[in-house]
């Protein structure tokens, strides 16, 4: 597969390369500060980069500072999941820029149905053309507690 790389003015990037990503910092963050992904074993983030299309942010230092993965057959559906900007670089329009990055990959760009879950940053995805769902009474899930998954690991 293809990667795919877009450079911001100041010298980010965001890139497909798998290689970009350090799984330690995103293992911490997932592991340690977000809300739906507390006490996730390294090997289950492992497992999710590899089934996924990724999209790394990199400072122009070359840091890791970002992250996103979309779960997608790249023909009709994607689901995104582990949105993750660095705190030292929030409020400087990265995160927005990182989903401008996704949405714009011309693999993308017939998808007829885009997801996610989000707890505290809707105002963020409906200036992407997110909305909330209009017909729950058509979508399904099976849900397990984290807890309960990775226990078992």
């Amino acid at each position: 597969m293809k990667n795919h790389q877009w450079v911001k003015e100041g010298g980010f990037i965001v890139t497909t390369d798998p290689q970009k990503i350090d799984i330690d910092v995103l293992h911490s963050f997932l592991s340690k500060e977000s809300y739906w992904a507390l006490n996730i074993p390294k090997e289950i983030v492992e497992k999710g980069i590899t089934n996924s299309l990724n999209f790394s942010l990199i400072s122009p230092r070359e840091r890791f500072i970002g992250y996103a993965k979309l779960i997608t057959d790249k023909a009709t559906f994607a689901y995104l999941a582990d949105v993750y900007v660095e705190k030292k670089f929030r409020g400087k329009g990265l995160g927005k820029w990182l989903l401008e990055c996704i949405k714009n990959h011309p693999e993308l760009q017939n998808l007829r149905l885009w997801l996610l879950h989000t707890k505290d940053a809707h105002g963020l995805y409906e200036k992407l053309g997110f909305s909330k769902l209009t017909n729950l009474n058509k979508i399904m899930q099976i849900y397990s507690p984290a807890s309960e998954c990775y226990d078992e690991i």
